[in-house]
C-alpha cells in the first residue's frame, strides 16, 4: 500500500540515458523531461520542464567517465529538485565513482568516497540506491539511507543456463585474494568449486600474477570482479589461468566496465572467451565493441527496486 500519495517520476542526467529509458520501460512510465547541459565556460546547466512539487523523485545518473562531469550533473540535479520542492529524492546510481578511495593507503590521502558522500547528502538527497560498491563500507559513509544492490544473480542466470548447476567440468575463478568472499558466494549459488588468483601489485594499475590456489587443469573457468577497468589484472589472471593452471578456457564477468585506457585492446588480445558486464556503464561511443564483450540489462532489477521504495515496501530479498 502506497501511504505516501505521492506520484513517482525518474528523471536521467546524460551518463546513461538508456539504461534510465530501460527503467522507465519496465516502470510503464516516461522519462522526466528534463535537459542537462553546459554554458560556454563548462559549467552544469540543469532545466526542469515539468513540475515535481511533492513527487517522489528517482535521478537516474552513473558517475562514469566523465566522472567529474557526471557527478556535478547529479548534484545540480538533486539541487534542481529540492528547489522545485521535490517530495523525496532518491539519487539511483548504478556505478559510483570514487569507490575505490574508501580509505587511506598511505600518509596524507583523502578519502574521497566519504567526500562524495557527504556531498551528495549535502546536495538533498534523500536516499541512494546503487548497484555492486568496490567497497562495501561506503553504504556507513552517508548519513542518509544507502540500498546497494548485488549483480551477481543476472550472472548465476546466465551461466546457469550455459553451463547448468554443479557442472564437475566449471570452476569459478577469483581474480585476487580481495575479491574472494564475492567470488565464494557467486560459485555457491552456481554449487561450483573455487580457485584464487594470488598476485602481487607492482604499481597503481600494474599486477604480476604469482600463483593459482586450486586445480583448474582441464576446466573451464568463470572469472568474476567487481569491475574492469584498465583490463590488466582481469587479463593477467586469465593468461595465468591457462599457463600455470592450465585451465581449458576461460570465460569472465564484471558488474561495472570502466574500460579505461587500453582496456579493449587488452581484452581483444587475451584468452577470454567471453566478457560479460552489466549496463551500469554504457559502452563507449567512440569505440569499436569487441564481439567477446556482451552486456546484461539491469533495467529490470533498479526497476523492481524503485517501485519498491516507491510503494514503501521491502526490497531485501533484492540483495541475494
Amino acid at each position: 500500500m502506497i501511504a505516501h500519495g505521492k506520484e513517482l517520476a525518474v528523471f536521467a542526467g546524460n551518463s546513461n540515458i538508456p539504461l534510465a529509458e530501460d527503467i522507465c520501460t519496465q516502470l510503464f512510465k516516461k522519462l522526466g523531461s528534463a535537459t542537462v547541459s553546459q554554458f560556454a565556460d563548462g559549467e552544469c546547466s540543469v532545466s526542469v520542464f515539468e513540475p515535481v512539487r511533492g513527487k517522489d523523485i528517482f535521478i537516474v545518473q552513473s558517475t562514469c567517465n566523465h566522472v567529474n562531469d557526471n557527478l556535478m550533473e547529479l548534484l545540480v540535479m538533486i539541487d534542481a529538485m529540492r528547489r522545485a520542492s521535490a517530495g523525496r529524492i532518491t539519487a539511483v546510481i548504478p556505478y559510483f565513482g570514487y569507490a575505490r578511495q574508501d580509505r587511506k593507503a598511505k600518509s596524507r590521502d583523502p578519502i574521497s568516497a566519504k567526500l562524495i558522500a557527504n556531498l551528495i547528502t549535502a546536495a538533498g538527497a534523500d536516499r541512494v540506491l546503487t548497484m555492486d560498491l568496490h567497497a562495501a563500507q561506503i553504504q556507513g559513509f552517508f548519513d542518509i539511507p544507502v540500498d546497494n544492490l548485488m549483480g551477481s544473480h543476472l550472472f548465476v542466470r546466465h551461466y546457469t543456463k550455459m553451463f547448468g548447476k554443479g557442472n564437475e567440468n566449471i570452476m569459478v575463478v577469483s581474480p585476487d585474494v580481495g575479491s574472494t568472499a564475492r567470488a565464494r558466494t557467486f560459485a555457491m549459488k552456481l554449487g561450483l568449486n573455487l580457485a584464487i588468483v594470488d598476485k602481487r601489485r607492482e604499481k597503481a594499475n600494474q599486477s604480476e600474477v604469482m600463483n593459482i590456489i586450486g586445480n583448474v587443469e582441464g576446466k573451464t573457468c568463470i572469472l568474476l570482479d567487481d569491475m574492469v577497468d584498465t583490463a590488466g589484472s582481469l587479463c593477467g589472471a586469465a593468461k595465468a589461468i591457462m599457463e600455470v593452471g592450465h585451465a581449458k578456457e576461460v570465460y569472465a564477468c564484471a558488474t561495472h566496465g570502466v574500460l579505461s585506457g587500453p582496456a579493449l585492446e587488452r581484452i581483444e588480445a587475451s584468452c577470454i572467451k567471453e566478457l560479460l558486464f552489466l549496463d551500469t556503464i554504457p559502452f563507449p561511443t567512440d569505440r569499436v565493441k569487441p564481439d567477446k564483450i556482451k552486456y546484461i540489462s539491469t533495467a529490470p532489477v533498479f526497476a523492481e527496486a524503485i517501485r519498491r521504495i516507491y510503494e514503501e515496501v521491502s526490497i531485501s530479498n533484492l540483495f541475494d
